[in-house]
């Protein structure tokens, strides 16, 4: 069955389809406030004249190509192109501002390859066990998930746990604007109905990562981009880029399979993946202080592990029907469209279409590597070669229509001008934008988890005990402990490292201190 699938996959119309779709992917992704949501919402009008395999595998390559664009705008302009680039940003930035901008982007091309392939292969050979591990994520293992989320606010935070606890904290009163998932309750509106609906994700995300860089880049002038300009004569090699990508094969591999362990959680998507990875990345790393600064550990974790997910999320897709990502319930249409129902028929009797699809994305992952490339010294042109002052209002410009295409909303607009303005603020005293996101992201997952489990638990003496009944939840509570717990203890042994090389610096300080006494 496959040698068959693979020879429908070399039909010259596929290729192309291939190499057209994520080529528009990268392109959609790469402008801030434009989605691989929007960006397959936009084809899915051309696939419906197309046979199922060739809509499907044109749907699956925008969707590759525009996960993978987000890290384009992260690394030039410190704005995410897509959720799923926030940690991007994180290190692709600083190597930028180094003169490293072709290094970062052809660092971050062949890490999404090699994420993208992992995925594919991980949904072709895995899928059935991994389904049956989904099934298994009811509403307590989920608030545990979500609990397990938040404790990586500390290491995010930028100088100051507390800082960042109380962006954590802002991001979950946002999150809980509207009305409530559960019992339909109203909350923080302010007495104004545009606010029932609550904030959108991307409509957040797009006022506390792109207006705050706008307001800078407006505030610095030119010297905003002379700051990341890199030399003329920069050259990256894709083999040097290569190496430094599989040198760091311990870091690959992890970040692989927290992609892949997060894409099979609906909901949860490339951008807890990214934040995850990035996090365990600094944890596992033997100069974990420099993380921040421009580090190629970083980046790749980044990279791999979001591009893992866009594979990954169709498990819970094509086994039980749940789109495990917003772009997947565009595909899921497209399939039922076409009649084609998730279950187990997806791989027995449409066998060749499924396969076909699922290896496509894998040739699409492969894809990228000419096309990043290519289409990275394109981009790199058009955002350093345009003056500033025509550079911010284009994109600010892109950003309110981006930010008005997620719902037809004015009121979005509005909402995401007076979130950037004060993620700008914020940023001023100390509190990172990404606390605040991941207290938005997770904040949802956790109340409904919680919620559910109380609900479900109704008939106990004691409903929250619902929380702590299965062996999953008992494994999710110890592995909170340990992150939670984790920054801690890195500081505890780091003080007692420096204690133990400077012990004569020590015996002066008591010296010193009883003097004074």
């Amino acid at each position: 069955m496959l040698f068959d699938t693979l020879i429908m996959l070399l039909d010259p119309m596929i290729i192309l389809l291939i190499f057209a779709g994520v080529s528009a992917g990268l392109f959609v992704g790469a402008m801030p406030g434009l989605t691989a949501t929007m960006a397959l919402a936009v084809l899915l009008p051309f696939t419906f004249t197309m046979p199922p395999l060739e809509g499907l595998v044109a749907l699956g390559a925008v969707y590759m190509g525009a996960i993978y664009g987000g890290s384009f705008a992260a690394i030039l302009v410190n704005t995410p192109g897509t959720p799923s680039s926030i940690a991007t940003a994180f290190e692709g930035y600083p190597m930028s501002k180094q003169g490293r901008a072709l290094e970062a982007i052809s660092i971050a091309t062949v890490a999404s390859a090699v994420g993208g392939i992992a995925g594919s292969l991980f949904l072709l050979l895995l899928s059935p066990p991994l389904a049956k591990l989904s099934l298994r994520f009811g509403p307590a293992e989920y608030f545990w998930v979500a609990i397990l989320g938040l404790t990586l606010i500390a290491s995010l935070s930028e100088g100051s746990a507390m800082k960042g606890m109380l962006g954590g904290a802002l991001g979950m009163t946002i999150g809980t604007m509207g009305v409530a998932p559960i019992g339909g309750e109203t909350r923080f509106t302010f007495g104004m109905p545009v606010l029932q609906g609550g904030v959108a994700m991307i409509v957040a995300l797009i006022g506390l990562f792109v207006l705050p860089e706008l307001y800078n880049m407006a505030a610095k002038g030119k010297a905003a981009l002379t700051a990341v300009e890199v030399d003329s004569k920069a050259r990256s090699s894709l083999w040097q880029a290569t190496k430094k990508v599989f040198s760091l094969p311990g870091n690959l591999i992890r970040s692989c399979i927290i992609g892949e362990i997060v894409a099979i959680i609906p909901g949860a998507g490339g951008n807890v993946a990214n934040l995850v990875a990035y996090n365990e990345a600094k944890r596992a790393s033997k100069h974990p202080e420099k993380f921040g600064t421009g580090l190629e550990e970083g980046l790749v974790a980044t990279e791999s592990s979001n591009n893992v997910t866009v594979a990954g999320s169709m498990v819970p897709l094509l086994t039980l029907g749940i789109p495990g990502a917003p772009p997947d319930a565009v595909i899921l249409g497209v399939m039922m469209l076409h009649g084609l129902r998730p279950g187990i028929e997806l791989f027995t009797t449409s066998g060749h279409l499924t396969y076909g699809f699922i290896i496509s994305m894998g040739l699409a992952a492969i894809a990228m590597v000419p096309v990043g490339l290519l289409g990275g010294r394109l981009i790199y042109k058009v955002i350093f070669k345009t003056p500033y002052y025509f550079l911010v209002p284009t994109i600010a410009m892109a950003t309110m229509l981006g930010t008005y295409g997620v719902r037809n909303s004015h009121t979005d607009v509005i909402i995401m001008l007076i979130l950037g303005t004060m993620g700008y603020l914020l940023k001023q005293l100390g509190i990172a934008p990404a606390p605040i996101v991941l207290g938005l992201i997770l904040g949802n997952i956790a109340e409904m988890g919680y919620v559910q489990a109380l609900l479900t638990g109704q008939a106990n003496q004691y409903p929250f005990l619902k929380l702590f009944e299965n062996g999953l939840s008992h494994i999710l509570i110890v592995m909170i402990i340990f992150s939670a717990a984790w920054p801690f203890l890195s500081a505890f042994k780091k003080r007692l490292m420096q204690r133990s090389s400077n012990p004569a610096s020590e015996d002066q300080n008591e010296y010193r201190n009883k003097n004074l006494k």
